[in-house]
């Protein structure tokens, strides 16, 4: 490994330390500071900390590896997404900076469950943290399979080093800083992602014998004349798979308590603007990789053996070692924004929704912000156990975990913002039937074959499950309006 690529990489994991130091002088105090930033996130920071840390490793590796290997077909998952997120900002991301707050200053989603229907506080905490470790679990071990690919593929080095190097460098920031940490790191982590989105497909299209676009497509037709075809042997159900996607964003809690965090309900608009702009760059760039990419190899004989490591051959053969060691740091960054928001919403449920409720209800702010950081330590743990085979595929591990959290949160989140006669045991019925379904559809098979035919992606009925459990048990349940009336200060 060349020299130039250990420097660049050396000087981000400084970087990323640094602003955790940073954060614990300045947002470690109590749980509100460590688990929510005070409130306080400049819409900028909001912005590309909701981005970074939904996109993950699979920007990077997942999507590009699906579009090199079966076309521009797979787009529709990056065009899904990006429909889904827009909604998510303007439905759901001011009522739940505004709700969340006024709601007893609900540091959790469960938290915030239990204080909007009191008439299942308990349950609705318990059913919802549980939830939120076990697909957390999974969701970060994706990540961690990603970190693994990147040593073992660009470094040459031992899988599992790579694995347990990911967890050790997230874990340190993510511990000492909190939430801040996790933001700032994720703003800086957003730029180097989005930029090296933007360099990668225009070199490998320019540079050298590139050609530039038509002979990329020469090139792809002469492999598959469907290659660049959105359409080409899509059927509806695959249409749905896809573009259903989108419907996972109203149920990610390392997403939404993004907006929880905004400074106010004014900057939300902002902030949502910022965050699509970032948002339709990168996918464009992922898209660009993954179809470009195909196009380099195929034009220059290189051999692919895993399509998910696609962008890493690209910078190790196309840039020299600085720029290489940048493009690395980029896909690190695309890794550890994800990893950490997801330990840290779990840590922040362990602590506030078991112990504090369970085992230490008296307990003070500094004893809740070192169970926290327990918690961080031992869910990182777990997920690197998850992530210890090699053969692990980064968008089936996301694709599974998205599906439960946006089944299990998704209608749920949406309804009790905005239905009045929602009631506790709905929400307790949606939490219940959105992640059971989607456990059962993943375990009898069915998002690979249903019926005989293609696959169903497990969203579509977990989410559809949901919706309708939770508007059936709420119309026939005793409890009225549960919506509380409380003023705005």
């Amino acid at each position: 490994m060349q020299a130039g690529i250990w420097i660049i990489l050396i000087a981000y994991f400084a970087l990323m330390l640094g602003i955790g130091y940073y954060a614990y002088r300045k947002s470690t105090s109590d749980s509100e500071q460590y688990l929510l930033g005070g409130r306080n996130l400049p819409p900028a920071v909001a912005a590309l900390s909701a981005g970074a840390s939904d996109m993950s490793g699979w920007l990077l590796l997942g999507l590009p590896g699906a579009l090199y290997a079966s076309g521009l077909v797979e787009a529709w998952i990056g065009i899904g997404l990006f429909l889904g997120a827009l909604v998510n900002w303007v439905v759901v991301a001011p009522r739940l900076r505004e709700q969340t707050e006024r709601y007893d200053n609900s540091l959790t989603i469960p938290s915030f469950l239990a204080n909007r229907f009191p008439t299942q506080a308990t349950a609705l905490r318990i059913v919802s943290a549980v939830i939120i470790v076990i697909f957390f679990a999974v969701y970060t071990a994706s990540g961690l399979v990603a970190g693994g690919k990147l040593f073992q593929s660009a470094f040459d080095g031992g899988y599992l080093t790579g694995v347990w190097v990911t967890l050790g460098v997230v874990l340190t920031y993510t511990v000492v800083g909190g939430f801040l940490a996790v933001s700032l790191t994720d703003f800086v982590q957003g730029c180097i992602m989005m930029l090296a989105l933007i360099v990668i497909p225009i070199v490998v299209l320019f540079a050298g014998d590139g050609g530039g676009f038509d002979q990329a497509s020469n090139t792809l037709a002469e492999v598959d004349p469907s290659f660049l075809s959105l359409t080409e042997g899509l059927t509806f159900i695959g249409f749905l798979s896809a573009v259903t996607w989108g419907l996972g964003y109203f149920g990610q809690p390392h997403i939404i308590v993004r907006f929880m965090a905004i400074k106010s309900v004014a900057a939300v608009a902002t902030a949502r603007n910022i965050a699509m702009v970032w948002m339709g760059i990168s996918l464009i760039g992922a898209v660009g990789v993954g179809i470009f990419g195909r196009a380099y190899a195929e034009r220059n004989g290189v051999s692919v053996e895993d399509s998910e490591t696609i962008f890493i051959l690209l910078a190790d053969m196309l840039f020299i070692p600085l720029v290489t060691g940048f493009l690395f740091a980029a896909l690190l960054a695309a890794i550890m924004s994800t990893v950490s928001s997801q330990l840290l919403v779990s840590s922040s449920s362990l602590a506030e929704d078991f112990y504090r409720l369970f085992l230490r209800k008296d307990a003070g702010e500094g004893e809740i912000v070192t169970v926290g950081r327990v918690a961080v330590v031992a869910v990182g743990i777990v997920a690197a156990f998850i992530a210890a085979d090699p053969e692990s595929q980064v968008l089936g591990l996301v694709a599974n975990a998205w599906a439960g959290f946006g089944a299990a949160f998704g209608p749920l989140v949406i309804l009790s913002l905005t239905w009045r006669r929602m009631t506790g045991a709905g929400a307790v019925a949606g939490l219940v039937v959105g992640a059971a379904t989607v456990i059962l559809w993943i375990s009898l098979g069915w998002n690979g074959e249903f019926l005989g035919g293609p696959g169903i992606y497990e969203i579509i009925p977990g989410f559809i499950a949901a919706f309708i459990a939770i508007i059936a048990v709420s119309l026939m349940g005793q409890e009225q309006n549960e919506f509380r009336e409380v003023p705005a200060e």
